[in-house]
């Protein structure tokens, strides 16, 4: 498969499609935690901020991050069912353990959740580095680098958040931008990522 010996995963929006999740109870966040609702009619402009941009944009203090974070994880505990992979993305990472790489997962939601909607799947990733501050996810990137062995040449980090996209720079690693998630295509590509998947099926062409 490729080059590339380990392949390090967003969750949220990479792997699973929880964006429909994330809209829904935004809301109740929002009430909760004191910052402003989502305007449903401008989610085309907003899918091109990055979360900084974002957090400015509905009152949201970075202090709350945390407490936010625990909620909705929280919230999604209660619904896991309702959230799923993508389709195809099993297949995709069965072929990718199948061939001998190596898969990671580095991600903000919980440990629990993310295994939770794996299922039977959650046994071919050997590293999870999960619950992550919302800006903390270089320094889980490069702990996954040390505990894999793996050359950082030989390392592809996926996501579908500029932030990702940022950390995974910031590692020194080579970032594939898939399209399918939060944020809008053009907005990830403009980081210049080393390559962006408009598909599944894409991504598995391009790294088989």
């Amino acid at each position: 498969m490729s080059r590339y010996q380990l392949l390090i995963f967003d969750f949220d929006g990479t792997l699973a499609d929880s964006f429909p999740f994330f809209l829904d109870v935004f809301d109740t966040l929002a009430d909760a935690h004191g910052f402003r609702r989502l305007e449903r009619d401008r989610l085309d402009v907003l899918r091109h901020y990055d979360l900084r941009q974002m957090m400015q944009y509905v009152g949201l203090p970075r202090w709350k991050l945390l407490p936010v974070g625990v909620h909705f994880r929280s919230l999604m505990a209660q619904n896991i069912s309702r959230i799923q992979l993508f389709g195809g993305m099993r297949e995709f990472l069965r072929a990718a353990a199948a061939k001998g790489v190596q898969l990671g997962i580095v991600s903000s939601n919980s440990e629990e959740n993310v295994r939770m909607v794996l299922g039977e799947d959650a046994g071919l990733f050997r590293y999870y580095e999960c619950g992550a501050a919302l800006f903390g996810k270089r320094r889980r990137l490069r702990h996954v680098l040390r505990r894999s062995g793996v050359a950082p040449d030989k390392v592809l980090c996926l996501g579908d958040e500029v932030r990702d996209i940022e950390a995974a720079h910031g590692a020194g690693l080579d970032f594939g931008a898939v399209a399918w998630g939060y944020t809008a295509p053009q907005a990830l590509q403009a980081r210049a990522p080393r390559h962006v998947f408009a598909t599944i099926a894409d991504m598995r062409a391009t790294l088989d």
